[in-house]
Parts: structure tokens; C-alpha cells; sequence
């Protein structure tokens, strides 16, 4: 249960004011049609974290303990030094206009998964992978954390837009990533 929680909070705390939670807010006031773009973002991202999942759980196979705890305290760190950089989306950034719900969840799926790739949920998801035991229960863990960001974003609009791009959120999600990192530095010293 740990392991799920622990993933549902990084990633819905790093999600706070992301590039795609943007996207998010975008797809909804362009298309206003939020089954389908929910159902896209649930399915990108449960086939994107996949992905990082199982590299994170080849990582934890393939690296001595000990390292690897070093290795995550540098990623949670970097994770949190980069939460501090304020995401945005490009103006060149364009979507399917189609007012169908399948073409709505194509779109989705297919931009939600591509804004993902190295993006620091996916290296999120990864880390916790190579920390804990069950990748499956990660990735379970990161789509809720991504749900649990991305739909209000979806469902409130201008006021989640406005709410997320608050640099005090920002650096509240800093500092949970750098105090992961000092957890797992600490550990790794066995001071924890």
C-alpha cells in the first residue's frame, strides 16, 4: 500500500503546474469534451508510465543497492531542482480539430503520451519503480497521481489554469522531490 500512495502523491504533486496538466486545460477549453480527453490522458499515461516502470524495475535489477541509492537521491533532486522551472506550451503546439469523441481520445492519447516523454513524471515513475518492489503497483500509483492532477484540470478550467500556475505551488513540489532526495541520500548513508 505504500508503494501505491507513495506513487500516487510524487506524481500528482509533480503534476501541479506541468507542461501537460497545460495541455490538459488546452484540450478542454478546445474541444469541451471531457470523457474522452480523461479517457486519452488515462491511457497515455498508463502506457507511458508502463514503459518507465519496467525501465525503472530493469534499473533496480541492474544496479547494486547501495548505488542505486545514490542514483535515486540524485534524481529526486534534479526532479525538484526542475519542478522549479516553470513549464509552458509552445504556441506552435497544435491538435486534431475534430468534434467527434474518438477523435477527441485520439488526439489525447496521442499528445498526452508524446508531452510525456521525459517528462519528470515518467522519470517519477521510473525512480519509484527502482525503489520499490512492484512495478505494477507504481504504475497503478502514477496514473491515479497523473488522474488525480489532469481531471480537475480538465473539469474546472480557468480556474485550475489559474490555480496551477502559481509559482508557490511550484516550489512546494520542489521541495517534496528534494526532501525524497535527502530521504534517500540519508538512507543510503544509513542514517534512515
Amino acid at each position: 500500500m505504500e508503494t501505491f500512495l507513495a506513487s500516487i502523491g510524487v506524481v500528482a504533486i509533480s503534476e501541479i503546474g506541468d507542461k501537460t496538466q497545460l495541455l490538459a486545460l488546452m484540450l478542454a477549453a478546445r474541444f469541451k469534451k471531457p470523457i474522452p480527453i480523461i479517457l486519452g490522458i488515462f491511457v497515455a499515461t498508463l502506457f507511458n508510465h508502463a514503459i518507465a516502470g519496467a525501465l525503472g524495475g530493469w534499473i533496480a535489477s541492474a544496479i547494486p543497492p547501495a548505488v542505486l541509492q545514490w542514483v535515486l537521491a540524485a534524481l529526486f533532486i534534479g526532479m525538484g531542482l526542475w519542478t522549479l522551472k516553470p513549464d509552458t506550451l509552445d504556441e506552435d503546439d497544435k491538435t486534431v480539430d475534430a468534434a467527434t469523441a474518438w477523435a477527441v481520445f485520439s488526439a489525447t492519447s496521442v499528445a498526452f503520451f508524446l508531452a510525456e516523454i521525459g517528462d519528470k513524471t515518467q522519470f517519477a515513475t521510473a525512480a519509484l519503480a527502482a525503489r520499490f518492489d512492484s512495478v505494477v503497483l507504481v504504475v497503478m500509483g502514477t496514473t491515479v497521481g497523473m488522474l488525480l492532477a489532469d481531471v480537475p484540470a480538465v473539469l474546472f478550467g480557468n480556474f485550475a489554469a489559474k490555480a496551477a500556475q502559481a509559482p508557490w505551488v511550484r516550489y512546494i513540489a520542489a521541495m517534496v522531490f528534494i526532501g525524497f532526495g535527502i530521504w534517500a541520500a540519508l538512507t543510503a548513508l544509513g542514517m534512515v
